[in-house]
């Protein structure tokens, strides 16, 4: 149980009782790989709680197990790589290669500002050489509510950064290079609707700064972590999580990625989703790693759920694919 999460009248899987939905884990077509908890930033919302400090990164017998593993597994399509700043750790783009050997899709989850860090500078020269689709972060098109959220000076950083995108073809129709935002909310609310927003965030970045990019994703604010810390400190945890329970989707809940998704942490841990990873719930709430399965496929376990669960399953639902309706 997540002891940072108030005691409620009713529970996650209670919930799932009542309106008569059973989630089971089938075929593994996503892996989800946190390779590290480095970061150049400390964002409000984090729920890895990612920094500057964090020394918690994946070092190569890891990396080489999992793609030992990947060969294996030809229904995995896509390797999704987070962090942290994953173009932070030294095997990065080793992984990041052999897996493009295997023709499986990778995911890089960036925080755009990285790019600017020392030794970063032909990073997107990288990711567009291996075709690697990036899913940045960009929480607003406004400014100040961004760098509210990650700190002062980061939106004229993402924009620099996704103009230098824009000018190797990401997010540029028939270029092949697909570039994603994500939104999260400022406050303490559920994401407006996806498409409306892809709208208005697609006028604005092409009026305003030239910007062009493939999909939006909104995500939920998960009330774990450095977010349910801050809710903590607000006194607003019991009012926040209400709204999640209030708006809780059955068609949403049926839809969840943790039945086609499996997590590894930097260490190699396995786990049902990067949220479970970060409250250490581990798959069945057993001590499952890349070093003692013989293959992903083996992976029968009942999904874990806990009461932050109802953070993917209100509203439209949220993903680390955006809003799942």
């Amino acid at each position: 149980m997540n002891k940072s999460l108030p005691i409620l009248d009713q529970s996650f899987e209670s919930t799932l009782r009542k309106h008569q939905i059973e989630l089971k884990r089938k075929e593994i077509k996503i892996l989800q790989v946190n390779i590290g908890k480095l970061c150049n930033l400390a964002c409000l919302h984090c729920h890895v709680e990612a920094g500057p400090k964090r020394t918690e990164n994946m070092v190569r017998k890891t990396v080489n197990r999992i793609l030992d593993l990947l060969r294996q597994e030809p229904q995995i399509h896509t390797v999704d790589i987070t962090g942290g700043a994953p173009e932070m750790n030294e095997n990065f783009r080793y992984f990041v290669s052999e897996i493009r050997k295997m023709g499986k899709e990778v995911i890089d989850r960036c925080n755009l500002t990285v790019f600017f860090e020392p030794g970063q500078e032909d990073t997107i020269q990288f990711l567009a050489s291996q075709k690697v689709k990036v899913v940045a972060s960009l929480p607003c098109y406004l400014s100040d509510n961004v760098d509210k959220q990650r700190g002062k000076g980061t939106f004229v950083k993402s924009i620099d950064a996704l103009q230098q995108m824009n000018d190797l073809g990401y997010g540029k129709p028939g270029s092949g290079l697909e570039l994603d935002l994500v939104y999260n909310p400022v406050g303490e609310h559920l994401p407006p609707g996806q498409v409306k927003l892809q709208e208005d965030y697609k006028v604005y970045l092409k009026d305003n700064f030239n910007i062009e990019f493939n999909q939006l994703y909104t995500i939920t604010n998960m009330p774990i972590k450095r977010y349910a810390h801050m809710l903590e400190r607000e006194g607003k945890m019991v009012e926040y999580m209400q709204l999640l329970i209030n708006a809780f989707n059955p068609r949403a809940a049926e839809a969840v990625m943790c039945t086609e998704l499996i997590s590894i942490s930097y260490d190699g841990q396995i786990y049902d989703c990067d949220f479970n990873q970060m409250l250490e719930i581990p798959l069945n709430w057993k001590d499952r790693t890349v070093f003692n399965i013989e293959s992903f496929s083996s992976l029968e376990e009942d999904i874990a759920f806990d009461n932050h669960c109802f953070g993917c399953t209100a509203g439209a639902g949220s993903s680390c694919a955006g809003a799942i309706l």
